[in-house]
């Protein structure tokens, strides 16, 4: 060993980074597994390998562990993105305990294991956490929650909103059904931020009231112009009367999974790379032929796949409307679903059950951390056209003529 250099805490790391490194690269290969009929037109793999990350370290009882994260990417630009578990970005971009304790706490760890777990993440950074320092903790993020959500809103203009309802493993000590709700906006300049999180029951209408008129009351005149998000919440119809000049958009992932499970599963490769030709079509009229294919493939033997996507026909093609720069962003409610994707779990589990107050202060804190890492909408140019009220048709201004794919082939 003192030929190689190495002493005994060295040669530790040295092996804790093979481990974690391994457990990391049999994640991706997961992911890549679960993607691989997925394919683009010319028949390569929607979804593929691309590179690392930056190297990052990440502490562990052994001391810190330099470890590269895969990326990958996804060719069909329906936002598929890789979270390794194992090192969750709200930890291991951050040592600070305002990062590491409300991920903890989402995956269920109680008060009596969290010094535990923080020894393991943060090394000398968790001595001295009793459980009347957590405590007090918690109390100030629950004070930063509350006035958080006084805050004016007056002048403010969103272009675009992502709602949904995420669950948790945490629950309310009074309520165990109830579910964070969550706005997230794109400000005029393009800028992605949180507009919304609170608590409501199983994604209600009368929740989403509650929230969207507190919004309003606050100082939220102008209506946003596109919301985007799933088809089971009550979020819509609260919309609609409270911001009723608001488009709406169906997520297509959401919409996705629902039809295909409908579906046998030796189909749903096939079934999956339909729909996708649908909501990746250049111009609405692609598109519509795409729909009539798919209701054509499967009406027969599967009604109730294309009942289900017969049923949001006229906000599931809403996104030809804006600018083409914005697809990407906007045909689907990614944007949560990647801030939440390493705590979300739609269990009925009520353990770990903390106050209101916490519940909320926990999970503001969270997305709060995450909200540091968000890029911002690309092309923001095209939002000063769309509140001037330039009409776009397949994603470009209507004064702008289209090249027909064809002769810009040729």
């Amino acid at each position: 060993m003192g030929e190689l250099g190495l002493n005994i805490e060295g040669l530790l790391r040295r092996s804790a980074r093979q481990l974690i490194q391994q457990a990391i690269e049999g994640e991706v290969q997961v992911l890549l597994e679960e993607y691989a009929a997925v394919r683009m037109v010319d028949g390569r793999r929607a979804v593929v390998r691309n590179g690392y990350l930056p190297e990052r370290e990440i502490l562990t009882a052994v001391g810190p562990v330099p470890v590269q994260v895969p990326k990958v990417r996804d060719r069909s630009g329906s936002g598929v993105v890789f979270r390794s578990s194992l090192v969750p970005p709200y930890v291991r971009k951050s040592r600070t305990v305002a990062a590491a304790l409300p991920w903890l706490y989402l995956h269920g760890v109680s008060s009596g294991r969290m010094h535990e777990a923080l020894s393991v993440l943060l090394g000398e950074e968790a001595k001295g956490l009793s459980p009347a320092v957590l405590g007090r903790l918690k109390v100030e993020w629950a004070q930063e929650h509350a006035q958080w959500q006084r805050r004016s809103l007056q002048g403010k203009r969103y272009a675009y909103w992502w709602a949904d309802g995420v669950y948790t493993q945490l629950r309310a000590e009074d309520d165990p059904r109830m579910c964070l709700l969550v706005i997230i906006g794109v400000t005029a300049e393009g800028k992605k931020e949180v507009v919304a999180v609170t608590d409501g029951l199983r994604e209600s209408k009368a929740s989403w009231l509650e929230i969207l008129r507190d919004l309003r009351d606050r100082g939220l005149q102008e209506a946003p112009l596109l919301a985007i998000g799933d088809g089971a919440m009550g979020f819509w119809a609260a919309l609609d009367e409270i911001y009723p000049q608001t488009r709406h958009q169906r997520c297509w992932v959401h919409k996705t999974a629902n039809i295909l499970n409908e579906l046998p599963k030796r189909l749903q490769g096939k079934a999956k790379a339909a729909l996708q030709a649908i909501w990746m079509a250049d111009t609405r009229e692609a598109a519509e032929k795409a729909w009539q294919a798919f209701v054509r493939d499967y009406q027969a033997k599967y009604p109730r796949a294309v009942a289900k996507l017969e049923k949001d026909r006229d906000v599931l093609l809403t996104f030809f409307d804006f600018p083409a720069e914005h697809w990407r962003h906007i045909r689907s409610s990614n944007a949560i679903e990647s801030t939440f994707a390493t705590v979300r779990q739609r269990s009925s589990r009520t353990k770990n059950c903390v106050s209101r107050a916490t519940f909320l202060g926990l999970s503001y804190k969270l997305i709060q951390q995450a909200e540091r890492h968000w890029r911002g909408i690309q092309h923001p140019e095209r939002l000063r056209e769309l509140f001037a009220g330039v009409t776009f048709v397949d994603g470009m201004p209507a004064n702008e003529t289209r090249l027909d794919p064809q002769q810009d082939a040729a």
